[in-house]
């Protein structure tokens, strides 16, 4: 006799919100966070106001899930990109910020980094979401000193403080990525993109 296998039941209640915080971030990317109202992000997900706050407690409550769902898939890429997979660090390393690079300035147009978008504007107005950057952003760092400590071990990057270069470069990209978006232009991204092969050349 054949056992019965339960078939799993989809968690309605994490695919709806799920579902908001998706459909918020390609708004919020777009827009930036107070210029939008809650109407027009439950109307492009379609769904209803009562059914917002059954997940959420507030606006300001769903941009901080919003980016902690953000960073929670921003840091597992990171791992995975990061991950030694036998080539050398340094490449592994150099193909993030040629990423970062194509995201902004190839065929699709500027990026969606939310950090990029939301810090400026919501640091002095919401400060549950100013400590998720914060917190979001130390961990990308902390992810970049890995990769450069693991470049520094197999011998492709010389001796250097890897958190201390892995926040100026962070910083660095950040800063040509609000340029880019003030002057549609690559040029910030290509100055970004020879500074960092000089600060990481063997």
């Amino acid at each position: 006799m054949t056992a019965h296998v339960a078939t799993p039941q989809p968690d309605k209640h994490r695919d709806t919100r799920q579902h908001l915080l998706d459909t918020g971030r390609e708004i919020l990317a777009a827009r930036g966070f107070s210029s939008v109202g809650l109407s027009a992000i439950l109307q492009a997900a379609g769904v209803p106001k009562g059914s917002f706050y059954h997940y959420f407690q507030s606006k300001e409550r769903f941009g901080q899930a919003l980016l902690e769902d953000y960073f929670t898939h921003y840091l597992q890429d990171l791992d995975y990109r990061f991950a030694d997979d036998g080539t050398p660090a340094i490449g592994r390393l150099m193909q993030y910020w040629h990423d970062w690079q194509e995201n902004y300035c190839g065929p699709t147009g500027l990026g969606d980094c939310l950090v990029v978008k939301l810090s400026a504007e919501v640091a002095d107005l919401s400060e549950a979401m100013r400590l998720t950057l914060r917190d979001g952003t130390e961990q990308i760092i902390s992810r970049i000193a890995d990769c450069i400590d693991a470049a520094i071990a197999d011998g492709s990057l010389h001796p250097q403080p890897a958190h201390q270069t892995a926040g100026n470069l962070y910083q660095l990209w950040l800063g040509a990525s609000l340029l880019t978006k003030l002057h549609r232009n690559a040029q910030p991204m290509n100055q970004a993109m020879t500074l960092t092969q000089n600060l990481l050349a063997r």
